[in-house]
């Protein structure tokens, strides 16, 4: 655990992967571009997922699951749909394997399927298919249901967390009796990822909408959460999808009305998915390792033992029992680590797994009443009597959760520029960072930027200010203010 982490500033992206490995999170799986979710990995996304899903609860959703397997044909009912996932897809062909003569295993021929079965990208056309069954009339509106599940991408570059074949995520599906609902609803769930990302992952975001060209295959419209992460690049950390009716008419999900007429059902989507993990490690880690914020973090306070002896044991045992109790009453995740490794390696373990706190007793805290408490995200040492320690921790748990988001929205807005000559931009897009400028809304000039310089339109943001821009690339007036950077 001494050896020293790769350059967060020279090796971004070796620092981010030995953090992964070296903090205990998650490991590669045998099948390439896989991820297996280590304990401490899997904690942590469970702390985020049950933030959300006490959210979407609160405002009365549901969670229900769909099959992981659909019908080849089903894909093909929304064309914008297909062509989007296309490339991506897992195809199951057959059911069975049967030994060969050289004592391996083969695909068994006569187990071909009649049809072909997709391995779930997403799950909007076996959710819809269901949904034809379930909506008859308006009493049956809305219908606001989540799961959390599984879904395989084949991705031919892989990043643990970031990018992976399968992941792990929540896919809301949503039906409607009108288009105002399903707009509300749309923008609801956007306004729930922006708090889950800001109040809970300490990762400042704006929030927008995206372009034709950035927005979800089969959707009217696509609103995001974007973040920056250490390296000035760009994080798609969330989006919601106004699906419109487009749904609803490739599987003829109709309604009866109050009056007695027959409409089309109106649809939305949203989903986050593990990689909102990676956006914690990218957003607040340093050269030490991982920096969780305390209300998502697996453990919130870690406490390190010093003792030399059996007796020293003892007395630190003892010291700690109220302490421990004070804390567990206060519903803090608290973790006493006993193991034999000296107290040095143990402050560099707990450093790279990001524990906001760190207690540390040993005989002379216990003689004199004291714990020393050391802050994870400042290094910041402090003295307390056990006393002031059960009074002043929460408070503490609270002055980090805001100080890594204050740091993060520091960062940012030191790191996004507004620009007004394509010369300036192309400069800040090497460098890194976000742009803020004028586009003159044609998806030409946004391929030919995007084909220069590799920056994308992250969203047109809601505060736009588009009067009196010009277009970054071709001089002409600005339809939208948009947000332009490289992106993962």
């Amino acid at each position: 655990m001494s050896k020293k982490l790769p350059d967060r500033t020279n090796d971004f992206s070796g620092w981010y992967t030995q953090v992964v490995s070296r903090a205990g999170l998650a490991d590669h799986g045998p099948v390439k571009g896989t991820m297996v979710i280590k304990p401490y990995g899997f904690q942590l996304w469970d702390n985020i997922k049950e933030s959300f899903d006490a959210m979407i609860k609160a405002t009365g959703h549901v969670n229900a699951y769909f099959p992981l397997f659909i019908p080849k044909s089903f894909l093909a009912r929304e064309a914008e749909h297909v062509e989007g996932f296309a490339k991506e897809c897992a195809v199951v062909t057959h059911t069975r394997l049967k030994a060969d003569d050289d004592h391996g295993v083969v695909v068994d021929p006569e187990s071909k399927l009649e049809e072909e079965i997709i391995v779930r990208p997403t799950s909007e056309t076996v959710i819809w298919s269901m949904y034809k069954k379930w909506i008859q009339s308006y009493r049956d509106l809305p219908l606001l249901i989540n799961q959390w599940a599984n879904v395989v991408r084949w991705e031919m570059r892989t990043r643990l967390f970031l990018r992976t074949s399968e992941f792990l995520w929540q896919e809301g599906h949503t039906a409607h009796a009108t288009a105002e609902e399903a707009q509300t609803e749309t923008l609801d769930i956007l306004e729930l990822y922006r708090q889950l990302a800001e109040d809970y992952l300490a990762v400042p975001v704006f929030t927008g909408v995206k372009t034709d060209s950035e927005k979800f295959a089969g959707a009217n419209k696509t609103y995001c959460i974007e973040a920056m992460m250490g390296d000035k690049r760009a994080l798609q950390a969330g989006t919601s999808h106004n699906l419109g009716q487009n749904f609803a008419k490739a599987f003829d999900v109709t309604f009866q009305t109050k009056d007695n007429k027959e409409e089309l059902v109106w649809a939305t989507s949203w989903g986050v998915s593990t990689r909102l993990v990676g956006a914690v490690i990218l957003t607040h880690g340093d050269q030490k390792g991982l920096r969780l914020p305390p209300r998502i973090a697996p453990i919130q306070v870690v406490i390190i033992p010093i003792f030399r002896n059996e007796e020293q044991e003892k007395a630190v045992k003892d010291y700690l029992l109220p302490l421990m109790e004070a804390m567990e009453n206060s519903g803090i995740r608290a973790h006493q680590d006993w193991t034999d490794n000296s107290p040095g390696f143990k402050f560099n373990e707990w450093e790279m797994k990001g524990v906001p706190l760190r207690i540390e007793v040993g005989p002379r805290d216990v003689e004199k009443g004291n714990v020393v408490v050391a802050r994870r995200d400042s290094g910041e040492k402090s003295f307390l009597s056990k006393e002031e320690a059960v009074e002043q921790i929460p408070k503490l748990l609270d002055d980090i959760q805001t100080g890594l988001f204050e740091q993060a929205r520091q960062f940012r807005d030191e790191n996004t520029h507004i620009v007004s000559t394509y010369d300036k931009f192309k400069k800040v897009i090497q460098k890194g960072g976000f742009v803020r400028c004028g586009w003159d809304g044609s998806e030409k000039t946004e391929a030919t930027i995007k084909d220069q310089t590799k920056a994308t339109i992250r969203c047109i943001p809601f505060d736009e200010h588009p009067d009196g821009l010009m277009c970054i690339f071709s001089g002409d007036p600005a339809k939208h203010e948009v947000i332009f950077a490289k992106a993962y």
